[in-house]
């Protein structure tokens, strides 16, 4: 018993290794129970959905796994043939079994590397493929989510969403799972090949395997809790980024550069500590598991060193320095997948994080969906009917209570009212950016919610006061990217609003670079561009949501041509602060706290001298100061 009296030294320092491990384990679970950490989705909840976006290209991972088997052909047979080679040198030495012994050691090597090369070749273009796929996916629901529930989440972490998290899950499908697919592969076939060889010495090794995966079962919990610290501290400061940055120039206007700095410090602080915490439960795992595989040679080279490697004999097996030495390179062929796949299991737990973030995105039921039996129109007349409509934004909180208006085809209505009364959201109602609670909205005699969205704002042509425009072009920005428009089209567009007067004085026309959302083009410029927009895709009902509040007058006067040109198109529905604006529309309807005071022309209104005449005189008498 004293021969094997090292081994058992080596066991109970594992042992008490162990028995630390398992108290910290049981303590930071408590606590997680203490604070009502939620694991949310299962890891295998999340492999399944994953898999779908791999299942279409299951052929490209078949071939993989061939290649990787023939691959992993050299960690299994190189360890022997080196063992063979000790035996042949120790006994009757022939130089040409040597070098045939050599010469089929590099043909495998030869093998090994070609497989590896086409393998790794094929999992980055599969990998791609599914990167694009899901990224099409998330980018598409998104597009299909409602205005209240865009509203609800930072731009910053939609961007985290799409770009970042998507990056991490086609590590995962390129190298994370192949990877470990491969290093189980070699760690049960070398295991194979040393019960082979001598099973004695293989059930030795095996004793530090249950602490193995002891460890392994410890750190999967620890990683998995850091690694979403650190992808929600990640997506934080990207949301503050986008944000501000944004609104630099607000900042730097009211000089709060400081407080914005101390602001972001803390949040990138915050992130720097959750990513400490990140390698120090990496940093504790990896040396436990080397720790192991020393513990195993340190064993493996006492039982060989005690009888000088010659012979030895371990409960009834022979030992032969052959056999030290095989067993010396499948130990460590037998660890090191083990320590890669601590690695390895890092980054699917940084995977699986952001596979959680980007499935939390696409179960987000659209709020705004077609019924089934719902109704594409090819045409519409502009008719336009509110029936007792009721909406709020939160419940109980109307802001519009029992609206009833009718509007006829080609007819320009303007909605006027102090702020909050309901105007603009008449407009977005109308275009079922939201839903109402009760009444009835109808285009045409047909119930918007019995019209397919798509179709119902195809028809619709919104011109509003903060006019975005993308980085590009002129061009793409009026045609917004549609190729069926000729040049003909895009400037008798531009001319039938007046924007042709300045593009024509650019150096590069309609191909002027528009930066980004069209900070070198005047207030002005960017509402008749927004003009030409809408006259070019040709709307049935064109929406104007106080678009020419913040223009110069020169450029207020080009715009009202315009709109006394686009009358003629199609019915109007104008939202107008200025009364000036509007006193030319057939209808006005004035509002206030979500209830119709008054409607008529603009004569008739002032002549029953009620709201619309008290906010008429108002903004006269300003005018004459």
């Amino acid at each position: 018993m004293r021969e094997y009296l090292p081994i058992l030294i080596v066991g109970s320092i594992i042992g008490v290794f162990a028995v630390i491990f398992v108290v910290a384990y049981a303590g930071i679970k408590n606590k997680k129970q203490a604070i009502g950490f939620d694991r949310n989705m299962p890891d295998g909840e999340i492999l399944r959905r994953l898999l779908r976006y791999a299942m279409p290209y299951r052929r490209n991972f078949l071939v993989v796994l061939l290649l990787m088997l023939l691959s992993i052909s050299y960690d299994l047979i190189s360890p022997l043939l080196v063992g063979n080679i000790e035996e042949m040198i120790k006994d009757k030495f022939e130089l040409a079994d040597l070098f045939a012994t050599v010469g089929i050691y590099a043909g495998i090597l030869i093998v090994s590397m070609v497989c590896t090369y086409f393998q790794g070749i094929i999992l980055q273009k599969t990998g791609q493929k599914i990167l694009s796929a899901l990224r099409q996916d998330v980018f598409t629901h998104i597009e299909s989510l409602s205005h209240n529930q865009l509203n609800q989440i930072p731009v910053g972490k939609l961007v985290t969403r799409v770009c970042n998290d998507t990056n991490a899950i086609s590590m995962m499908f390129t190298n994370i799972l192949v990877t470990m697919v491969k290093n189980v592969f070699i760690v049960f076939g070398v295991l194979g090949a040393m019960l082979i060889k001598n099973y004695m010495l293989t059930l030795m090794i095996l004793c530090f395997i249950p602490f193995l995966v002891l460890f392994t079962v410890i750190f999967r919990k620890f990683s998995r809790r850091v690694y979403r610290q650190v992808k929600d501290n990640t997506t934080d400061i990207n949301t503050y980024l986008s944000e501000n940055l944004s609104g630099i120039k607000i900042t730097q206007a009211f000089n709060r550069e400081q407080e914005k700095f101390r602001d972001f410090l803390t949040r990138s602080n915050r992130l720097k500590k959750s990513k400490q915490r990140q390698i120090f439960v990496f940093g504790i795992f990896r040396p436990m598991v080397y720790m192991l595989y020393i513990s195993s040679v340190m064993c493996l080279l006492y039982l060989g060193g005690r009888g000088y490697i010659h012979n030895t004999v371990f409960m009834g097996q022979v030992v032969t320095g052959g056999t030290i030495v095989t067993f010396y390179m499948y130990i460590s062929k037998f660890f090191n997948p083990i320590q890669t796949l601590a690695e390895q299991f890092n980054m699917l737990q940084s995977a699986f994080a952001s596979a959680e973030k980007i499935f939390s995105v696409l179960d987000m039921e659209p709020e705004l969906t077609d019924e089934p039996d719902a109704i594409e129109l090819s045409e519409i007349r502009g008719e336009i009917e509110f029936k007792d409509v009721w909406f709020a934004y939160n419940p109980g909180e109307w802001v519009l209570k029992g609206v009833s208006f009718h509007i006829d085809p080609k007819q320009t209505v303007a909605f006027v009212g102090s702020t909050g009364s309901g105007k603009t959201t008449i407009l977005s109602l109308i275009c079922r950016n939201y839903d109402i609670q009760k009444g009835q909205i109808l285009i045409d005699g047909i119930d918007i919610r019995h019209i397919k969205i798509s179709s119902l704002r195809r028809h619709f042509g919104q011109m509003l006061q903060d006019v975005f425009l993308f980085s590009g072009t002129i061009r793409s920005n009026i045609a917004l990217r549609e190729e069926s428009f000729t040049e003909e089209q895009i400037w008798e567009a531009c001319k039938y609003v007046n924007a042709d007067r300045f593009i024509g004085k650019l150096d590069d026309g309609l191909d002027e670079v528009v930066r980004e959302r069209g900070n070198n083009f005047s207030a002005g410029q960017r509402q008749l561009l927004s003009f030409a927009r809408t006259i070019l895709h040709k709307p049935a009902v064109m929406i104007l949501d106080e678009a020419t509040a913040n223009i110069d007058t020169e450029t207020e006067l080009l715009i009202q041509d315009s709109l006394e040109k686009m009358k003629n198109i199609g019915t109007m529905l104008i939202v107008a602060h200025r009364l000036s604006t509007i006193q030319h529309a057939d209808n006005i309807i004035v509002l206030s706290h979500g209830v119709i005071q008054e409607q008529g022309s603009h004569q008739e209104l002032l002549k029953a001298r009620g709201r619309y005449y008290q906010l008429y005189t108002i903004q006269y008498e300003a005018q004459q100061l």
